[in-house]
Formats: C-alpha cells, sequence, structure tokens
C-alpha cells in the first residue's frame, strides 16, 4: 500500500516481492513557502498517478543492507508538468536502488500547472527539488547517507526538473539560512525534457511551467543544454531513439555540452523504447539499470557488483 498524502514522519512496512521500510518525509516544517489556499485536493484516482499536489514530501526507501558508500539518489517522476508518474517512475525505481543497498527518496513535488496553489508557478518545483537536496544533505546523519554523494534522477518533465536543479543551483529559490549546498553530486536523465526551444521541447510541459507565450530570454534559461558549465554534476543519460514525445536530440544536446565543459557523462541511446517505458522498456526488454550501476560505480558512486 503507498500512501498519497505527506504526514508527519513515521515509518510503515508495506508488502512486495521484498519489505523495505518507507518513512514519508514532508519537504517543509509549517508554512510551505510559494503557496497560497485553492481549492484542490490530491487526486490518485488513476493507478500509479498524483496530481494536484499541494504538500510536497520525500518517500524514503531504505535498505537493510547498505552500499559501503552510502550514496543516495532523489528520483523525480515525470508526467508533462501537469502529473507525476509516481510509480513506474518513482516507488519502482527506488525499490530498484534498494535492491542495490542504495538508499532512495522519491520526490512528490508541487506541479507549474496548479498556478491558482502557488504565488509562481515557474519556480515551485523547482523549490521543492532544491529542499529536497537540501534536507537530505542536512540530515545525512540521520538518514544514514553520504551528504557529499546525494544523486537526483529524472524521468521526462522530471528530467528538465533534475537537469534545471543540476545547471541553476548556483541561484537558490529556498530559503537556505545555512547556505547548504543545493547541487546535486550527479544527475541520472531518463528520456529527459531538457530544451525549451521551439523545435525541440515537449511543448505541454514548457506551456505548464511557462505558459503559452514565453519570452525568448526564459525559453533560453530553461533550455538548460545552453546552461552547462563545467560545475554541472556528473551525468548518466538514457533515451530511445524512437521517442516521439521528447525527441532524442534532448539528451545528445545536453550530452555534447556536458562533453565541451569535460563533465564526466554517459549516454546510452536504445533504437526502441518511445516514451515513459520506465524500468521495462517493452520493445529493447533490456535492464539498463544496469548500465546506471555500472557508471555510478565507474565513477565511485558505489561499490560491489554491478549486477542485481
Amino acid at each position: 500500500m503507498i500512501l498519497q498524502k505527506c504526514v508527519p514522519l513515521f515509518v510503515l512496512l508495506f508488502a512486495t516481492n521484498c519489505m523495505y521500510a518507507q518513512t514519508i518525509i514532508p519537504l517543509y516544517n509549517g508554512t510551505i513557502p510559494n503557496a497560497k489556499p485553492c481549492n484542490k485536493t490530491e487526486d490518485n484516482t488513476v493507478k500509479g498517478r498524483v496530481s494536484n499536489i499541494i504538500s510536497p514530501c520525500l518517500y524514503a526507501y531504505i535498505p537493510e543492507k547498505k552500499d559501503s558508500t552510502k550514496t543516495c539518489v532523489i528520483i523525480c517522476p515525470g508526467g508533462g508538468y501537469s502529473r507525476l508518474a509516481i510509480d513506474h517512475e518513482g516507488h519502482q525505481v527506488a525499490q530498484a536502488y534498494n535492491k542495490k543497498g542504495i538508499t532512495a527518496f522519491v520526490l512528490k513535488n508541487r506541479l507549474p500547472i496548479d498556478a491558482d496553489c502557488c504565488e509562481n508557478k515557474e519556480i515551485v518545483a523547482l523549490m521543492d527539488a532544491q529542499q529536497a537536496v537540501k534536507l537530505v544533505r542536512e540530515k545525512a546523519a540521520e538518514y544514514d547517507v553520504n551528504a557529499n554523494s546525494i544523486g537526483l534522477m529524472g524521468f521526462s518533465a522530471g528530467g528538465h526538473l533534475a537537469s534545471t536543479a543540476g545547471t541553476h543551483f548556483n541561484t537558490a529559490v529556498i530559503e537556505n539560512a545555512n547556505n547548504t549546498s543545493v547541487r546535486p553530486d550527479f544527475l541520472v536523465l531518463g528520456y529527459p525534457v531538457i530544451s525549451f526551444s521551439d523545435s525541440l521541447t515537449h511543448m505541454g510541459s514548457r506551456d505548464n511551467m511557462l505558459g503559452k507565450n514565453p519570452t525568448e530570454a526564459k525559453k533560453i534559461l530553461y533550455s538548460n543544454e545552453l546552461q552547462v558549465t563545467p560545475q554541472t554534476p556528473p551525468t548518466f543519460l538514457l533515451h530511445a531513439a524512437d521517442d516521439k514525445t521528447v525527441k532524442v536530440d534532448n539528451s545528445l544536446l545536453f550530452f555534447m555540452a556536458l562533453q565541451k565543459n569535460k563533465v564526466p557523462s554517459e549516454i546510452h541511446i536504445m533504437q526502441k523504447g518511445s516514451h515513459g517505458f520506465g524500468l521495462n522498456n517493452k520493445l529493447e526488454p533490456t535492464n539498463w539499470m544496469l548500465n546506471v550501476f555500472a557508471w555510478m560505480k565507474a565513477n565511485s558512486f558505489i561499490k560491489g557488483d554491478v549486477a542485481l
């Protein structure tokens, strides 16, 4: 059983093929920033999807036996910035990390489509992503993770969110009195929306975040292939060549920018898979997470065997 509302910190055990402890952690204590009263209530009536999110949180998946590096990953599900595909691009992925002894957090972030519930829809998702990194880093000892080895993973529009967090970390959009770094230590991006250019973007994601008539300056600002610097975190990219929803050029251009800036990076292009396949690409049935683990090991984020 997965609970879809954020509640005060507690642990619940649920029955799956494996038993994992799941901790639900509110992102904010007290008043949620960039929020205003609205009539929406959270909607999880569509299986595996959640929308109308007004109380952002993290679902923490803590493995019984941890990899010695104590690396952790925060996962941002996709959904066009209008909903979250929180099951197959969130909870299932977290369980895959747990099998490798890696702590994972699934981010249930607010969405810009819910503009009537926030003061500034442009930054509402980024606020929650930065807050997630900040929270995990500040409470690393409590969660028994390495504060200097926090990855951010994102799928589709969640990939745009993760890549934005990985390229805009010098501009904190949250209260950060302790000046805690909100830079992820590495990125894993699955069929990500990267560019907001007219020719490459997933228009629904851009419209939901910036509106239907964004300025050229905003398009450039959130075209993350144009925001890469040598300080951008090491990145693993995955995409299917036949993706008609989010063009594979999004990943290719980000990879080229990473290479130009000498950022450690790796890209895997599948011949088939279309869009939104999560862990299970039925058109090219390989366990692509093994490539992620191999890359993580090559970059010293994990140790031990790659195979599950």
